[in-house]
């Protein structure tokens, strides 16, 4: 099963996203975490992310471009976040897909969904904020939106958070 939750800055969808997995049973967790510690900034918040999320049995498994790449020891319940570093890691990094981000991307999360009994993604919204966007800002605005919604009509349940509310789209599903 896949989940989409999706929504603004600070809407509250990390928490939620983590709360749908905390209650999904006692099952393997894993966490899988797109953001490179580019600077000492970046670093220190991994590391109190990564401190919060073992005290809540999470194993954490960095992955910033090539979902494909990532193999779980068992099934269970996987939390990726968030799928907007990872557009922008796959568009912009050495190693990343390029111009195939999307196609990566999915194939990144078929690969998931194969070793794993749930996925819950996390996701921005994009443009609600309007889209006066020029050059490559509004290029990785358009890729996020396309691999949002080739994720939507993939999940079976999608979830927008707004204000810390959970909105169901998609689907049935808790609203915990």
């Amino acid at each position: 099963m896949m989940t989409l939750v999706i929504g603004g800055a600070a809407s509250g969808k990390s928490e939620f996203a983590e709360r749908l997995v905390l209650d999904a049973g006692n099952r393997p967790r894993y966490y899988i975490a797109t953001m490179q510690p580019f600077d000492d900034e970046c670093r220190e918040r991994i590391r109190r992310h990564r401190e919060m999320r073992a005290k809540k049995q999470f194993k954490t498994v960095e992955c910033f471009v090539n979902l494909e790449q990532v193999t779980l020891p068992q099934k269970g319940v996987v939390l990726l976040e968030c799928m907007s570093n990872l557009v922008a890691n796959e568009l912009y990094s050495l190693d990343g897909a390029g111009d195939a981000a999307v196609e990566s991307i999915h194939q990144g999360i078929l690969h998931l969904t194969s070793q794993c009994e749930e996925l819950v993604i996390v996701s921005n919204e994009v443009f609600s904020g309007g889209s006066d966007y020029k050059g490559d800002t509004l290029r990785y605005l358009r890729i996020l939106a396309q691999v949002n919604w080739m994720l939507a009509k993939e999940a079976n349940i999608v979830y927008e958070v707004v204000c810390g509310v959970p909105v169901r789209h998609k689907g049935k599903g808790r609203t915990t």
